[in-house]
């Protein structure tokens, strides 16, 4: 790929390990003088050998000195270029962890010309070299966060360039027709056609179908990479922030006799089952004149539409009657979500309550059919293992192997959405023999959008942007 930035200029350093004290820690240099700045301040062992000389990809043993003074025995590894991270010359020295030995390590390799890395700019280095593509390298911070195995494997197979091999090969398939097309334009007077139009459409449409198949896998994806989101719902005093501190296995939310304690929302993860889950407990719902806790209930509304999964948590003891009518304001929310009905404080119950969670049990089942219930004990931990067994099941999410391209970046996917509305404008205008340079100006609207994720179309701004969340050192 070619480079789409200007190199940015000097060798630069940084602590590649996180900050703190450990058994090793990594420094990181890169640019065209790395082994000859490195050589200024490393021995080597052997007084014969020096990492201007030393092959790639091979450890040195020796020492950093200041002067004649040693600051640590280290170990020093140079990648050449263009066979390295950054396309760049580049050297790792692995010290010892002390923060001491770190920050003197630094201080002297800025004395002898480096500069300190600005955050991500090993990274965008790389990018600039042409050694990765703009996805690749989003694709190397989210395996650095990476909290589950399968957000794992799609920051693997990004990185890799699956994703950006198969934006590729969309991109070849429309250059080749946009360029019939426009060459059409030059022989306008003589009514020809380069491009067959019948073949057209049917690329079109299996191009659509792909970049339509590419966006909407972004809420499979999304749900990977940040947890899917689980709204517990419910009237004020039911449970829900120990229900919340019961699944995270953590006091995260205050919890009080009081009505009304939670007036924000308060989030958390958990992996279950390899899934991670992201709970979201929110304000209670009643009616109230307080004007913050009011603010605190309509947030709740906005959490439960955007989650995937809701828990509406019943107060076991509450009257019925108050239950079905809380019941007209939620479960319409709920149309498109998996619910899981949640009656608490089932250690609470006499005969008279149950008699009555059994009839309110069967009108709300009545209601909405076929959605799981149960019966708990937050404040006991009683029932927790079945509710997270009924989230694993509700959450389904497919299993991300080695050849899944599946969007996890919301840039990424506003992208592919622009992307596709520009080509099914590109179908419509073949439907409806729109002019050929009308439809020409579709096809390259869509390359544009579906470049822009991999970086052939940016702009220093949003690579400034993309690259400024990275931490540095990477």
């Amino acid at each position: 790929m070619a480079t789409i930035i200007p190199q940015i200029g000097g060798t630069i350093c940084a602590i590649a390990t996180p900050a703190g004290s450990g058994g090793i820690a990594v420094i990181r240099i890169s640019g065209n003088n790395a082994m000859q700045l490195c050589d200024t301040i490393f021995k080597a062992a052997n007084p014969h050998k020096c990492l201007v000389n030393q092959p790639a990809n091979t450890a040195l043993y020796g020492h950093i000195y200041r002067g004649e003074e040693v600051i640590d025995e280290v170990i020093s590894t140079p990648f050449r270029a263009p066979h390295s991270f950054t396309g760049e010359d580049t050297v790792e020295i692995a010290c010892h962890g002390s923060q001491y030995i770190q920050q003197q390590i630094i201080s002297l390799l800025l004395s002898a010309g480096c500069r300190m890395a600005e955050p991500g700019e090993f990274t965008r280095r790389a990018f600039a070299s042409g050694r990765i593509d703009l996805s690749q390298a989003e694709a190397v911070a989210d395996l650095i966060a990476a909290t589950s195995a399968s957000a794992h494997r799609l920051a693997m197979n990004q990185m890799r360039g699956q994703f950006s091999r198969r934006l590729a090969d969309l991109r070849l398939q429309l250059l080749e027709f946009v360029s019939l097309i426009e060459l059409e334009l030059d022989f306008s007077e003589e009514d020809v056609q380069f491009a067959d139009r019948t073949r057209l459409t049917t690329l079109i449409q299996e191009i659509s179908n792909e970049i339509g198949r590419l966006a909407h896998s972004f809420a499979v994806g999304n749900a990977i990479k940040n947890g899917v989101p689980v709204a517990i719902v419910g009237e004020t005093n039911a449970g829900k922030s120990t229900l919340l501190n019961r699944l995270v296995h953590d006091e995260r939310a205050l919890v009080s006799d009081i009505h009304g304690t939670t007036r924000d929302v308060i989030e958390d993860t958990i992996t279950l089952g390899g899934t991670l889950f992201r709970f979201i407990d929110t304000a209670g719902i009643r009616e109230t004149d307080d004007t913050i806790e009011s603010m605190g209930i309509e947030r709740t509304f906005g959490k439960l539409q955007q989650s995937e999964i809701a828990v509406w948590l019943i107060d076991s003891t509450t009257p019925s009657d108050e239950i079905l009518e809380l019941a007209q304001r939620i479960l319409p929310l709920c149309e498109e979500k998996k619910l899981i009905i949640v009656f608490n404080k089932a250690d609470l119950l006499c005969d008279e309550n149950l008699l009555q969670l059994n009839n309110l049990e069967a009108t709300l089942l009545q209601c909405r059919p076929d959605t799981p219930t149960l019966r708990i004990s937050a404040r006991n931990n009683d029932g927790i293992d079945l509710l997270e067994k009924q989230l694993i099941a509700a959450a389904q999410l497919p299993t991300a192997d080695n050849n899944d391209v599946i969007v996890t970046n919301a840039r990424h996917h506003q992208a592919l959405m622009l992307a596709l509305d520009a080509i099914n404008r590109v179908a419509d205008g073949l439907t409806n023999d729109i002019p050929t340079d009308f439809v020409a100006q579709d096809i390259r609207e869509c390359m544009h959008h579906l470049g822009e994720i991999t970086g052939q179309i940016s702009t220093d701004e949003i690579l400034g942007s993309i690259f400024s969340r990275f931490c540095i050192g990477k």
